[in-house]
């Protein structure tokens, strides 16, 4: 079993920044990919970034140039640096641990960006 935590979110004005945490625990294996997803009153959950073992990402393109995901393996944490932040990226934020069949997620962080 694998249990995810995120932390970090709250609310902000337009134009600031915050960074989330997701603490993984359980049975953590250091090839899982991880990863953010996001989801705003009335839309549907949508990826917002991804991050390998190795250190490769993939930013969606909503946020791209705004947002930066990084991991520390040792302490198996997977983290979001959002900047700039906008209005539309008010949404609840999820954190993703990739295993077969359906992957396993955190309980989710409230971000809320006012303008």
């Amino acid at each position: 079993q694998v249990q995810l935590v995120e932390s970090g979110g709250g609310s902000v004005q337009a134009g600031g920044s915050l960074k989330l945490s997701c603490a993984a625990s359980g049975s953590i294996f250091s090839t899982d990919r991880m990863g953010w997803y996001r989801q705003a009153p009335g839309k549907q959950r949508e990826l917002v970034a991804t991050i390998t073992s190795g250190g490769s990402t993939s930013v969606a393109d909503s946020v791209k140039g705004r947002c930066t995901i990084s991991r520390d393996n040792a302490k198996n944490t997977v983290y979001l640096q959002m900047n700039s932040l906008k209005p539309e990226d008010t949404a609840v934020y999820y954190c993703k641990l990739w295993r077969a069949p359906y992957g396993y997620w955190g309980q989710g962080t409230q971000v809320t960006v006012s303008s």
